[in-house]
């Protein structure tokens, strides 16, 4: 398939390594500068436009159409128009059981709110921050001595890279992704540190 891998750093590049074994075609959209993403997609040899920190990403973003755009930790709401440019799907990864801890901070907020359970989920993109249907979740426990940091490295980023590329089998096999609505009343949001809840 040809796939728009938007992300950034040690994530992106994980994500781009497991693409391209799978044998995908494959174009970067590195959105934190010129990081381990972009280095990685540099040295593959793939397409790649190295952004800095945009707020936001518009189909004039992505030179032409895809089959599937994969958010890999990336922090730029991707918009309708760049979405549209997807023919089978558009899935990001967030690191918390949505539609809990929408939002930037999200294992940040995990840990400060004492969640004994944290998770993972892969969601279809749309016009709501990490508001769109479900394509797959899954869970892991939060230890006692885990801060946000030992929680993404541990459990929350090796489960993201695994559904991420579950989610891209499924839809190569099939043309499409499960999607399921998320529980409006389980939302909670997680906005930077510095932010008011």
């Amino acid at each position: 398939m040809k796939i728009a891998l938007i992300g950034t750093r040690w994530f992106g590049a994980q994500m781009l390594s497991r693409l391209r074994g799978r044998g995908d075609e494959v174009v970067v959209i590195a959105t934190n500068g010129h990081d381990q993403l972009a280095i990685a997609a540099e040295e593959a040899g793939v397409p790649l436009d190295v952004m800095d920190n945009p707020r936001r990403l518009g189909g004039t973003h992505l030179p032409h159409e895809v089959d599937v755009i994969v958010a890999a930790h990336s922090h730029a709401f991707i918009t309708a128009d760049a979405v549209a440019k997807a023919g089978k799907a558009a899935i990001g990864y967030h690191p918390s059981l949505l539609p809990r801890h929408r939002g930037i901070a999200a294992v940040e907020w995990t840990i400060k709110c004492g969640d004994p359970i944290a998770g993972g989920s892969v969601y279809h993109l749309s016009d709501s921050l990490d508001g769109g249907m479900i394509a797959a979740q899954d869970w892991c426990f939060v230890y006692p001595d885990d801060d946000a940091g030992s929680l993404w490295r541990r459990a929350l980023a090796p489960m993201g890279l695994r559904l991420l590329t579950e989610v891209v089998e499924q839809i190569d096999r099939y043309g499409f992704a499960e999607a399921r609505e998320q529980d409006p009343k389980a939302v909670t949001h997680a906005p930077a540190m510095g932010e008011h809840a």
